[in-house]
């Protein structure tokens, strides 16, 4: 029986069009799937569309449409992204699905209020809707905002909702992280939610009225008058989406969640708030959670008001799904956060696709179709489960494994190197017979190698050249053609 792997990226917000961000988090959840379907893991990976917030409520309104048509409008653009990014979601859970979700939600408020963890008071409290969370003074800047929302007022909030008792879990998680039994990645993500949890939980608002959220939203199980907070809702969809509530058989076999891979901004909701509704519903815990950072533009925060927000769709027509998707993972630091700018775009892409990669492919390509070299059909010793068992290629899966998809592709842009190098030191072109096969097998067996330890990331460019370097081989247009600067 195949060993189960179950991921899941951050539920997207869709009051707007996605951004590069969005790029970048599709693209780094598709790798980690690609990676362990092609070691021979069953795969399931979920993405979805968190539609039950307040902002996609006041987008709706400024747009002068219904929320309804906001959100089915905007979920279009981002599935017409993963498509375009070439990403394999196998789910894809709206928040706004009645007929899974909702009751999936309502399951889950039932199970925490079975247990006696939820509640109904008075309320007031500074409300951020760009982050969908209250936050007490002490947790806002010296302008009294958010540090994820700089520049944005936030709305002073006073209702009757229902809350949960995320103090009573504050020791049982903190323990929980600190034994490692939930894994959080990098160190400094989880020493960030370990002083969080130092500081003292408070209990959480997890409803709001019908007049705020407009009658949009999971109903309150028993309470027609409130509806069900986004952050206890849009966290179930990793539920959700693989049968809880609905279908026991499929949760069962998927749950828990191997990684839930996020934004660090929110890895409190996924670190605390999430387990602890799990802990008090008497479900099991994902495992691990692997926190990325932002991308900034030239420099800058991406902001909208700044109109400096990158459109990922603009860069695929313009150079290719695998040139973006190259960035993004060789640029941007899996741990940390990166900078994008045009025109280092395209220096990296002459640099590494073009004269690196492409280089190598066509120069072996030409050599091969002149010595008339047939590769043979070995494509067994290259799969990804026979290359793990080689000392030779430790580093890259290391890498893959602790999600540094930089570190791990930096690894097979050294073999690339190398073997162009190996060109330019034995001159295959002044050789004939034997000698000039020999050195062709060489270099098709180490173009496989490197095209089966790219086909998590470049999965089209790997295809390409896997077919190329298939029996008889023969020159084709170039892979990754030069772009003038």
């Amino acid at each position: 029986m195949k060993q189960k792997f179950y991921i899941t990226g951050a539920i997207p917000y869709v009051n707007a069009a996605p951004h590069i961000g969005h790029a970048l988090e599709f693209t780094q959840v598709d790798v980690i799937a690609r990676f362990h379907r092609l070691l021979g893991e069953d795969v399931a990976a979920l993405c979805g569309a968190d539609e039950n917030a307040v902002k996609n409520v006041q987008a709706a309104e400024k747009a002068g449409v219904s929320v309804r048509e906001l959100v089915d409008t905007n979920n279009q653009l981002f599935l017409a992204l993963t498509k375009a990014l070439n990403i394999q979601f196998d789910i894809w859970q709206r928040g706004c699905d009645e007929k899974h979700h909702f009751p999936s939600s309502q399951k889950l408020w039932e199970l925490c209020a079975k247990n006696g963890d939820i509640y109904k008071k008075s309320y007031k409290g500074y409300y951020c809707v760009g982050c969908e969370a209250f936050y007490s003074p002490d947790e806002l800047d010296a302008k009294g905002e958010c540090f994820e929302h700089p520049g944005k007022k936030l709305e002073v909030v006073e209702e009757e909702n229902y809350f949960f008792k995320l103090s009573k879990y504050q020791e049982k998680i903190t323990d929980l992280i600190s034994s490692n039994t939930l894994t959080i990645c990098p160190p400094e993500r989880e020493n960030e939610v370990l002083a969080f949890l130092k500081s003292g939980l408070h209990d959480l608002s997890i409803s709001r009225s019908n007049q705020r959220a407009k009658n949009w939203g999971v109903p309150v199980p028993g309470d027609p008058t409130q509806r069900i907070y986004v952050w206890f809702d849009a966290l179930n969809i990793y539920q959700s989406g693989i049968g809880f509530g609905w279908d026991e058989k499929m949760y069962k076999k998927w749950w828990p969640a191997d990684v839930h891979v996020i934004g660090k901004g929110i890895i409190r909701f996924h670190a605390v708030y999430w387990p602890a509704f799990l802990l008090s519903a008497k479900l099991p815990l994902p495992k691990s959670i692997f926190a990325h950072g932002y991308i900034t533009i030239d420099g800058k925060k991406m902001s909208k008001s700044i109109g400096n927000v990158v459109d990922p769709m603009e860069l695929i027509k313009k150079y290719g799904v695998d040139a973006v998707r190259y960035y993004l993972l060789r640029e941007i630091p899996a741990h940390g956060d990166g900078d994008f700018s045009e025109r280092r775009f395209k220096e990296v892409y002459n640099a590494d696709l073009a004269n690196g990669l492409g280089n190598l492919i066509a120069r072996v390509a030409k050599l091969a179709q002149t010595g008339n070299f047939e590769a043979k059909n070995l494509n067994d010793i290259y799969h990804l489960s026979v290359l793990q068992k080689n000392q030779e290629f430790q580093v890259y899966f290391s890498a893959l494994n602790e999600f540094r998809f930089h570190d791990a592709l930096s690894a097979i842009w050294i073999k690339v190197t190398q073997a162009n190098q190996f060109i330019d030191r034995k001159q295959p072109w002044k050789l004939t017979g034997e000698a000039l096969q020999k050195t062709l097998y060489e270099l098709v067996h180490e173009i496989r190698i490197i095209t089966s330890l790219l086909q998590p990331f470049l999965p089209q460019a790997a295809e390409k050249i896997k077919k190329q370097f298939s029996g008889q081989i023969k020159s084709q247009p170039p892979l990754f053609p030069r772009i003038k600067v």
